[in-house]
């Protein structure tokens, strides 16, 4: 604790003073973050390191898991976070972020006794989708590694489904206001994935190259009629 006691001591004295014009302006104008991005609470997975974002730049929402648990009537603060990210701020992007070596992914690849810890055992509930695809899609001599990075990856995938059960996602989507996005950092290669949704395989992120996206922006409306106006 000394030791980060000591950044903050840093952070008023010498941060702050160098970035004060930004959080002056961030509190008169009021946020307005480009991203809502979902990741894990590994406390090796920082988003906005990895995006190097200014304050202000994410609205960030961290969990074990990178978990988004389908909308229900019961209250969370995923589903809170997300509601308010897409209805107030209005945010048009959404990023689901998983990683390599995560601690809950693995508690599912390696089917790990979680008796002791019911509260872990039930918020992975919203990951047994994944841990089925895992299970039944894939070879069973695959290596301990290949199944964590497996299991990591579809993870991501069936949190992307999760995100569209919530009201306030699937109308913007209707919409074409907001776009789903699925990435994956690599944190032994320092490498950032992000899901194709055309392809469904996550291809590295490039500079110079089309960006992988889950669900571009576009109108998604089921019943693409044109209507016959009322005769004068």
């Amino acid at each position: 604790m000394n030791d980060l006691i000591g950044r903050v001591f840093s952070f008023e004295s010498h941060v702050f003073p160098n970035q004060s014009a930004l959080y002056n302006r961030l509190v008169s104008e009021g946020q307005s973050p480009k991203a809502l991005m979902i990741s894990c609470a590994d406390s090796r997975i920082v988003p906005e390191h990895i995006m190097q974002a200014d304050p202000g730049d994410l609205f960030v929402c961290r969990n074990a898991g990178n978990i988004v648990p389908p909308h229900a009537t019961q209250n969370g603060g995923v589903t809170s976070t997300v509601e308010y990210a897409v209805m107030v701020l209005g945010v048009r992007d959404i990023i689901v972020c998983g990683h390599s070596d995560c601690g809950a992914m693995k508690a599912l690849s390696t089917n790990a006794d979680l008796t002791s810890m019911p509260n872990v055992a039930a918020w992975l509930r919203h990951s047994h989708a994944a841990q089925k695809v895992c299970r039944e899609s894939y070879p069973d001599d695959l290596s301990d590694a290949d199944k964590l990075r497996n299991m990591a990856l579809e993870n991501v995938v069936v949190q992307l489904a999760h995100l569209r059960t919530h009201p306030s996602v699937a109308s913007g989507i209707a919409r074409g206001e907001i776009a789903l996005h699925g990435w994956y950092v690599d944190i032994h290669a320092g490498q950032v994935l992000g899901l194709d949704g055309e392809t469904g395989r996550f291809l590295p992120l490039r500079e110079g190259q089309p960006l992988p996206v889950a669900l571009p922006h576009a109108k998604r409306l089921a019943a693409d009629i044109a209507y016959a106006q009322a005769a004068e």
